[in-house]
């Protein structure tokens, strides 16, 4: 069985490459800046674009796996009211 015969292989060629980008990452971020209000989901959105935009800047190192963990936790600490419950 090769590889290509396991669909459950990894493949460093099916993992997607996010090569620096800043072009990309400022236009994630001012879109972020430009939704960002005083209402909690207009804050969550801005602040999951700015992490996603993390994808692109050359200072940062993380993963989309990563990103969808910090996703996950900003959504349910709003969910719960806040980092002070």
């Amino acid at each position: 069985m090769t590889a290509d015969d396991n669909p459950d292989s990894t493949d460093e060629s099916d993992t997607p490459e996010f090569e620096p980008d800043p072009e990309r990452v400022a236009a994630l971020r001012n879109v972020a800046d430009d939704i960002r209000g005083e209402t909690s989901e207009s804050k969550q959105l801005a602040n999951i674009l700015y992490r996603t935009s993390d994808l692109y800047d050359p200072d940062e190192e993380t993963t989309p796996e990563e990103i969808v963990r910090n996703v996950k936790f900003i959504l349910e600490v709003t969910e719960r009211g806040g980092l002070d419950r």
